[in-house]
């Protein structure tokens, strides 16, 4: 009798495929393990057996496979379920949801690229005679493709033999190799053993009476040590003694003092637990009990806590419960740069317990990390990460956490799957009967309606940790201090007077402008022409660090141009203002003090982004510039002040969540400030002060936003009470785009009526060469959401069949953000 499998392979196929495997691997297969399979004329690839049964294809014939890869299953029951709901919910392949979901070491194909690993050690002894030919080819060149290892080996069943390497940490796969993942590390000092005898010891003495400050770092390095038995970070040496780092180095480099380095977390976490449990204040204590309570009847809670009034510590004696009880859980958040903060927090009170997964980490360290949780290790008891630690294996998941939940970030634009991980997670809990928190200072509004109308329990804490006043927010009219000329540069007086007042109390300034580069536009004052990006249709930005004109969509750039392109007049001016042009006046308003920068220029490197948060925490930078980087949950002690330089930008943007976005985004950047005893002050410059969105701010009046966002929601039809799926076409012929476009809506119009709108063109409406349009189509309540994608399904089914529209891409985003 023939035994068959249905596999999901990863690649955008809209169904799985059946192979026919003999008796004994029926015998030995599970779902969820990793089998090799040919797919086309001669490619390999990795697939996950979703099913094993007894039927034929009726279409073609099955193909037997290639090897199993794996011993026991990879991929959970609970996960096979998980995809096929992304896929289904998202309209996506399982394939994306595969390639989205697994470490890519895990994922081997014939069209993959073999590196060997810098550095490895190869003990020629331990390698079986395939494995030493491939080392032997690698060692003459960088990469082999998987089709040169079959030639080499000059067989098919190539991947074991892979594998094993892969196992043995010899070589990797098709991915940039990073270098492995830097844990913080912190500098310490100790006397040279030399000088540890007496004699040794006054010589020494004697012998630094010339460099008295050397000899006063020497004598403070004694006392301290004396007090506490403890290691001597070389900071808090420098701090005790009062001199420089530069003396500490002249005695490192006379070999007196030794320097090294500790972990101090990331992944091999080798302390203790320093505190053993969390106390709450009362109002916390009261959030807790209501929380508890809450969860009883809903499995979701929404946390509507304003900024500073201590939502983690809630978080962490919810999950000490949960662990207690022999569960996982998971922590998600919306930025890797956010999960710095939080690591040390959470390990400070639950040790090695925790994990972290996230895209900066290593191949090799994802996959170690997927696997403890595989096997549910002691290790993985809590795991943090941003959004793509939803799709790893959890065994007892009995808590997530989704933190931030307002965040944009949680949705993934490109590639599919096209998720929102604060959904999905609510989802994924469902599965194992476990609860969700959704915690924010300023709830989505899809979140607070649920909560409004008893989907979600809903607790509230409205006092700030340690009764600290909120700050102080207050709106300067910048359209009348440019007519009384009360204006340096960007800079309001007022602006100008808060930031000298904060300066010299020795507290820190925070400035937001959501745009980057020095200027947006450039423009002739002779002819009106500004350059455009070549491949897009937008101008080109000016960054003043570099001299280039840059397209922020597709990386154009040219050098900055001294003369009119079209009418060569030298009158060319910028207009607008961005991060590096307010960093350029503040450096020359207060030459005296450190400034930086924080936007995607400065946090390009692996660690840019983590060098700067520490830079400003311990207070060697006194004005931070910043994007919408800084809006994300950071906890700043020394921030007294937060400017924001121009409101405006922010609502004028077609979209209908732009007030929403706009009123996160400036009470969460105000939030930053006064979070200790002080009382702290945020300034927002606007043309519109009596805007009615900038006046919520000001009074911190979300309840006030929500009801006026949500009149207007109704009225034009929109989320929460209509559901929305976008469909982006993609091409690079302009006509054929917009007949394709034009083909689809009319498709759609028949069924679903005045419910779609468009095809129309999106404000960028060409990037990198590729023509751009939109339809919305919008879904009313009482409409089955599974009978509208069916339909949409069928009338994608006959767009596709179309010969003359096969080069048009249509991207379809369920829940557009």
């Amino acid at each position: 009798m023939s035994y068959f499998i249905d596999v999901i392979l990863p690649l955008p196929l809209q169904r799985r495929f059946t192979y026919v495997i003999t008796q004994e691997e029926a015998d030995f297969l599970e779902e969820g393990m990793r089998v090799a399979v040919p797919f086309g004329k001669s490619k390999v690839y990795t697939a996950i057996v979703a099913k094993i049964h007894q039927n034929p294809p009726l279409v073609y014939e099955a193909k037997p496979i290639n090897q199993i890869l794996d011993k026991r299953p990879l991929v959970t029951q609970h996960q096979l379920k998980f995809w096929s709901w992304i896929a289904s919910y998202y309209m996506c392949a399982e394939g994306d949801v595969l390639k989205a979901a697994l470490p890519g070491a895990f994922l081997l194909e014939s069209e993959s690229i073999v590196q060997l690993i810098k550095n490895a050690k190869i003990d020629e002894n331990e390698l079986k005679d395939d494995e030493y030919l491939v080392i032997e080819a690698l060692q003459r060149q960088s990469s082999v493709k998987i089709q040169e290892v079959m030639k080499i080996l000059d067989k098919k069943a190539v991947l074991p033999v892979i594998n094993a390497l892969v196992e043995k940490g010899l070589i990797v796969l098709n991915q940039e190799i990073y270098e492995q993942y830097k844990p913080k590390k912190v500098r310490f000092v100790k006397l040279n053993p030399v000088y540890e005898n007496e004699t040794e010891m006054h010589r020494l003495l004697d012998e630094l009476e010339k460099a008295p400050k050397q000899k006063e770092a020497l004598l403070s390095y004694f006392s301290v040590t004396a007090q506490v038995k403890k290691l001597l970070r070389l900071k808090e040496l420098c701090e005790k003694s009062g001199v420089s780092a530069g003396i500490i180095k002249s005695l490192i480099n006379k070999d007196i003092f030794e320097e090294y380095y500790v972990k101090t977390d990331r992944v091999n976490f080798n302390g203790v637990s320093s505190e053993t449990g969390i106390h709450l204040s009362e109002t916390q204590g009261k959030a807790f009990i209501e929380i508890e309570t809450g969860l009883k009847e809903h499995a979701v809670c929404l946390l509507h806590g304003i900024t500073s009034s201590g939502k983690t510590e809630i978080y962490i004696k919810l999950i000490e419960k949960v662990i207690n009880g022999g569960q996982q859980a998971l922590y998600v958040l919306p930025e890797i740069a956010l999960t710095t903060q939080l690591i040390e927090r959470l390990r400070s009170y639950f040790g090695d317990k925790v994990l972290v997964y996230h895209s900066k980490y290593s191949v090799n360290e994802r996959v170690e990390v997927y696997q403890h949780i595989l096997e549910n290790s002691e290790k993985a008891r809590i795991v943090i990460g941003a959004r793509s630690s939803i799709f790893l294996p959890f065994a007892n998941l009995g808590l997530i956490v989704v933190d931030e939940e307002h965040e944009t970030s949680f949705k993934q634009f490109d590639p599919a799957p096209r998720y929102h991980a604060r959904d999905a997670a609510v989802v994924l809990a469902n599965f194992f009967k476990a609860k969700t928190i959704l915690g924010s200072a300023t709830p989505s509004l899809e979140s607070y309606f649920n909560a409004q109308h008893h989907k979600y329990a809903f607790v509230e804490l409205n006092r700030r940790f340690g009764d600290v006043q909120e700050p102080a927010i207050e709106i300067v009219d910048i359209k009348s201090k440019y007519k009384k000329k009360e204006m340096k540069g960007h800079f309001s007086d007022k602006m100008l007077a808060e930031i000298h007042e904060t300066l010299n109390l020795g507290e820190q300034v925070i400035l937001f402008q959501n745009r980057r580069g020095f200027s947006p536009v450039l423009e002739c004052n002779t002819c009106g022409h500004s350059p455009q990006c070549p491949n897009c249709d937008v101008s080109l930005t000016y960054h003043s660090h570099n001299n280039q004109l840059r397209c922020h969509y597709c990386g154009y750039h040219i050098a900055m141009q001294k003369k009119c392109m079209a009418c060569d007049s030298s009158e060319i001016t910028t207009k607008g203002f961005g991060t590096e042009q307010i960093e350029t006046e503040l450096k020359a308003i207060f030459p005296d003090y450190k400034t930086a920068r924080m936007d995607q220029d400065t946090t390009r490197g692996k660690y840019a982004y983590e060098k700067l948060i520490n830079a400003f925490e311990q207070q060697e930078i006194d004005i931070l510039i910043g994007t919408q980087m800084l809006s994300k949950g950071l906890d700043f002690r020394k921030v007294n002040l937060v400017g924001i330089m121009n409101a405006d930008n922010l609502l004028n943007f077609p979209d209908f969540r732009a007030h929403e976005r706009s009123f996160h985004l400036m009470l969460q950047v105000a939030g930053r400030a006064g979070r200790t005893k002080k009382q702290g002050k945020v300034l927002i410059q606007s043309y519109n002060p009596h805007h009615q969105i900038i006046q919520q701010v000001s009074m911190g009046d979300y309840l006030g936003m929500y009801k006026d966002q949500l009149e207007e929601r109704y009225n034009y039809k929109y989320p929460p009470f209509y559901r929305l799926i976008r469909l982006t076409l993609k091409c690079r012929d302009y006509s054929k785009t917009n007949e394709a476009a034009d083909w689809l809506a009319l498709g759609m119009k028949n069924v679903f009526k005045e419910n779609v709108l468009g095809p129309e063109f999106p404000p960028v409406a060409r990037i990198r060469n590729e023509y751009y349009k939109n339809i919305l189509l919008k879904i009313p309540q009482q409409q089955s959401l599974g009978k509208t994608k069916e339909v949409l399904n069928k009338i994608m089914g006959s767009f596709n069949a179309i010969g003359a529209y096969r080069s048009v891409k249509v991207v379809i985003n369920v829940d557009p953000i």
